[in-house]
């Protein structure tokens, strides 16, 4: 059975969240185990599993969602995790902004050589605090409090990036900023328009869920607001590939692919 880890003396333990049989076999073949409780005013959740589209997405989603609605200091356990795809990475990287917004963080604890490889392979490892065991992140929040990195100012070229999911746009608008791009995002053709009319942009990138978005009659109309702006249309599987892999595909047809 997945062990329920006891925690320290000091911690308030709180629950169990996954969906399904946990079991050893449950959490390799299929699916995602998560622990949580809160330490002092530092919530923690420990991960078993893949973090990726679907399901595990959802399950590691409502497990943050209901730490961040009284906490803002989060550490998040990953030496167990086996997978992460570009979605799942977006959702990680959407919490994390939630955090800070809040004046807040989301640490990571102990990754294993995937995890710390997925995050130096998509330069995400200067974007989150990381730390060798859950033990020196919670105590990274007691002792040092948050002082979260600053963000970089950018001056490379400005990318529109148009998916109507915000875990994909938040892996995007990680991944080409930590590049050097200047990232403006949005779910909604409107809005796509109306950041077109202010704004100058180099590429425009359609995401996998832009569906009906990324026809040709809608890519002509966006060529006439950017006319001089490179268009790429990404794959319906970008979301679902690991991150690294996502991320340097998408890199690659930025900088030298052909145009859709």
């Amino acid at each position: 059975m997945l062990a329920v880890f006891p925690p320290p003396a000091f911690a308030a333990y709180c629950k169990i969240t996954a969906r399904g049989r946990v079991s050893r076999k449950w959490v390799h073949e299929m699916s995602l185990g998560v622990e949580s409780r809160h330490v002092g005013s530092v919530y923690v959740v420990r991960c078993v599993g893949r973090i990726v589209t679907g399901q595990e997405s959802k399950t590691i989603d409502e497990a943050l969602q209901r730490g961040l609605r009284e906490f803002s200091r989060v550490v998040l356990t990953v030496a167990e995790i086996d997978r992460v795809d570009s979605a799942g990475m977006g959702l990680l990287v959407r919490f994390l902004w939630h955090a800070r917004n809040r004046r807040g963080d989301l640490r990571l604890a102990a990754p294993s050589p995937f995890f710390i490889s997925l995050l130096q392979m998509t330069k995400l490892s200067s974007v989150f605090k990381i730390y060798a065991d859950e033990e020196a992140a919670i105590l990274s929040f007691l002792k040092e409090g948050v002082n979260a990195p600053a963000e970089a100012v950018n001056t490379g070229p400005r990318v529109l990036f148009l998916d109507p999911s915000p875990d994909t746009c938040a892996f995007v608008r990680a991944l080409l900023s930590r590049h050097g791009y200047r990232v403006l995002s949005t779910g909604l053709m409107g809005d796509a328009k109306i950041l077109l009319s202010a704004s100058s942009v180099d590429v425009i990138v359609l995401g996998p869920d832009c569906g009906n978005m990324a026809a040709p009659p809608t890519l002509e109309m966006l060529r006439t607001l950017a006319p001089t702006a490179k268009s790429i249309v990404l794959e319906r599987d970008f979301k679902s590939r690991s991150a690294d892999e996502a991320g340097t595909a998408l890199l690659e047809r930025i900088e030298t692919g052909p145009a859709a």
